[in-house]
């Protein structure tokens, strides 16, 4: 039978590097309002998987998210004395090493073992990335090739008692959904109802962004306290309509302006959102403030959800060098610029060489150098020179750390503060899979489980 009492989603992470203490605040939120909850941390990025498989190949034990430690740790023992479930996608590339770690971090703080489920089945072996990218797979150096799971394996995890669900690719709103089907029994053609989960999960998905993190700008759109920003709690009804707040005391502003614009951010037809669990329509939606920090959305309609699922295979691509050294002074953009041109001579043959002078031209730079080159010489007293290379080679991409590093001596006066960094570069091609390809299942972890 339907569970007809609210459900609390609270997250306390929009991406992988995202602030490491807005847990805390999240979960005293829902402690007190009591009832059924959940905290999720949203981690994984477009080509943040790709990183973690990066990773795994240096530490087989690593591979899921870095933070995974101060994330869960300072809320674990609250969120299992208080019955919140946790379900995050920052398994990554290794969600059972991340459960393992997260039973290890409740031993080590004297809890008891929480009982731990992990999502597989994302990733796709080598037939099937030849299916879904035919000819284009043809000399890639595959590093990860992974379908966007939906919500369903989550939601039979929890069904099953988990108590924190760890993940590796699912689609960002799966997070909630997963929780709603499980706690409200929806059917799983369901289509309105989940629709709406959906876009409460959109809502949440990017974390602060909704409370005004994303939002602020000085003078036209204020937002007070962003450095105690809080972070978003939805409140999800029977039918799957939510209000988004946040916990009190905590900076930032949750209005219908803040809610609308995260509504539509990444959406590229407001009447057909895809995601693996449904076809989300906002064409028709409602945004209601009832009071301060707190917006009902209302109207979502879904739609039945695609035969085929999301798929992106991350590839090599080379190395990506980078220089940078600073000018100050009296004819500072001169000397930039002469050195700039002293590392395309001899950088020369390397291929193209992107070039951003800091403070004149560089947010709207282009790797062509189209943009620098229109930019007429000025007398910038400050400028840092930053130069970038890409290059299928690493000894030939090392080459820029050295002349960048050289120019101390060797390039214009009064250049300093060098700073090089050098890291292997990766490719993104997206494509779909049948469904029939991906079997999305959850097990339970040994020596993770009670």
């Amino acid at each position: 039978m339907a569970a007809s009492q609210l459900l609390r989603v609270g997250c306390a992470a929009g991406f992988s590097g995202d602030r490491t203490d807005a847990a805390g605040p999240v979960v005293d939120a829902l402690v007190a309002a009591g009832g059924p909850a959940v905290l999720i941390f949203e981690t994984l990025a477009e080509r943040t998987l790709a990183l973690a498989q990066l990773a795994r190949r240096l530490d087989p034990e690593g591979g899921y998210e870095p933070l995974l430690d101060e994330l869960v740790a300072p809320v674990l023992a609250r969120c299992l004395e208080h019955g919140i479930r946790i379900v995050s996608n920052f398994g990554a590339a290794n969600p059972a090493g991340a459960a393992r770690r997260i039973a290890e971090l409740a031993a080590n703080a004297g809890l008891r073992a929480p009982r731990i489920a992990v999502v597989e089945g994302d990733a796709l072996d080598a037939a099937t990335v030849r299916r879904v990218l035919g000819s284009a797979a043809d000399g890639l150096a595959v590093v990860s090739a992974n379908a966007y799971l939906g919500a369903e394996a989550i939601a039979a995890a929890l069904r099953e008692g988990a108590e924190i669900v760890v993940c590796g690719r699912v689609a960002d709103p799966s997070l909630v959904v997963g929780p709603a089907l499980a706690h409200f029994g929806w059917a799983a053609d369901d289509w309105t109802r989940i629709a709406r989960a959906t876009m409460a999960g959109h809502l949440l998905e990017c974390g602060a962004q909704v409370c005004g993190g994303y939002f602020a700008d000085p003078g036209v759109k204020d937002v007070p306290g962003l450095a105690n920003l809080g972070y978003p709690i939805a409140e999800i009804d029977a039918e799957g309509h939510c209000v988004i707040t946040k916990p009190p005391g905590t900076g930032g502003r949750i209005d219908s302006h803040t809610v609308r614009e995260q509504l539509l951010y990444e959406l590229h037809d407001p009447a057909a959102y895809l995601t693996p669990d449904v076809v989300a329509d906002i064409s028709e939606a409602e945004v209601t403030e009832l009071g301060a920090d707190r917006v009902r959305l209302s109207g979502v309609r879904g739609h039945p959800r695609t035969a085929t699922l999301k798929v992106n295979v991350c590839h090599e691509t080379g190395w990506l060098a980078e220089g940078e050294i600073s000018y100050a002074g009296a004819r500072a953009e001169a000397r930039a610029r002469l050195a700039a041109q002293v590392l395309r001579e001899r950088l020369a043959g390397l291929g193209p060489l992107r070039v951003d002078l800091i403070g004149v031209a560089s947010v709207f730079g282009d790797d062509a150098g189209a943009w620098l080159a229109a930019t007429p010489p000025g007398d910038a007293r400050d400028v840092r020179l930053r130069v970038a290379l890409n290059h299928t080679e690493r000894r030939a991409a090392e080459r820029l750390l050295r002349e960048v590093t050289a120019l101390y001596t060797c390039g214009p006066a009064g250049g300093g503060g060098v700073r090089t960094a050098l890291r292997q570069r990766l490719g993104t091609i997206s494509g779909l899979v049948e469904r029939g390809d991906v079997r999305a299942h959850h097990r339970f972890v040994d020596g993770a489980a009670a």
